[in-house]
């Protein structure tokens, strides 16, 4: 399945269930937000700066195999539990090993959408800072995303340039426009990122609360993505959705969490806070009710 800005709250998904999904959050936002300054600086990172045609080319084989032992992270397939076997809890395990989307359709995101007509420091910078700095971010993004795949020193290969030239990538877009709602959205982010048990406890409470009501969620989320679309802040809201990846791991909400619906959850209070000035009362409603049931208010 292809990924795309608009709908990075399944990207998402994705993130939170993988081991170092924080950290390809951390390369996404870094090349989201990098100005010219930022992205001379990666550029100058990259592994083939400055190599003859014979490097570059052994340069490419290695990435070549590097991406081969990336597919091999797992993805979602059809549930076929064996006779006695509980359906629902077959596919929460699933969920939790499994991806939707693959390391080819994240490098895709990165330098088509990313790094697409709508960055302008990266469409006005020079050819050979826009294919290097496209080169350290989609090798750090992968390297990341199959961190558990990869041998330590194929993985360290990948990630290293990314990380010299970032050394700040973890806290990267923290201070981001996020439109009108920033201030609420910084709010939420904070106070998922610093929730002990007892919050989690409470988070998880309000998710399964709503489990019963069957409300249309899915539409409530497209209703904002496609706000988001036609008033050109679909970047900002693919911002938010990543800070929200972070906040998610740094309140210490795991793999099992993302699969039973607290992702899901808070990716909704996301998307109903960045595009409430431009959503119904009844798509907030059903958006920011997991909300509302874990503040009481």
């Amino acid at each position: 399945m292809p990924y795309s800005l608009v709908s990075a709250a399944t990207l998402g998904f994705d993130l939170v269930r993988l081991p170092a999904g924080r950290a390809v959050a951390d390369v996404l936002l870094t090349g989201l937000t990098a100005g010219p300054a930022e992205l001379t600086a990666i550029a100058d990172g990259a592994r083939s700066r400055g190599a003859d045609r014979d490097q570059r080319t052994v340069l490419a084989v290695r990435a070549r195999r590097a991406r081969e032992l990336a597919a091999a992270v797992p993805q979602l397939r059809s549930v076929s539990p064996e006779p006695g076997e509980d359906r629902a809890a077959v596919l929460v395990a699933q969920l939790e090993r499994g991806t939707i989307g693959n390391a080819a359709a994240l490098e895709r995101l990165l330098r088509e959408d990313v790094l697409g007509p709508e960055h302008g420091a990266f469409t006005q910078a020079d050819d050979d800072v826009r294919e290097q700095a496209a080169e350290v971010l989609a090798d750090a993004a992968v390297g990341e995303w199959a961190a558990d795949m990869l041998p330590r020193l194929v993985h360290r290969e990948l990630v290293a340039p990314f990380h010299a030239a970032v050394p700040d990538a973890g806290t990267r877009g923290a201070d981001a426009d996020l439109g009108p709602a920033t201030p609420e959205l910084s709010s939420l982010l904070a106070t998922f990122a610093g929730l002990d048990a007892r919050g989690r406890e409470r988070w998880r409470a309000a998710v399964d609360e709503g489990r019963a009501t069957r409300r249309p969620w899915a539409a409530a989320m497209h209703e904002a993505a496609w706000a988001a679309h036609v008033s050109g802040r679909t970047r900002t809201l693919a911002t938010a959705q990543l800070l929200a990846v972070r906040a998610f791991a740094d309140g210490g909400l795991d793999a099992h969490d993302g699969a039973t619906g607290s992702w899901n959850a808070l990716a909704g209070v996301v998307q109903a806070l960045t595009m409430g000035d431009l959503l119904d009362a009844s798509a907030l409603g059903v958006l920011l009710a997991p909300w509302h049931r874990a503040t009481g208010r």
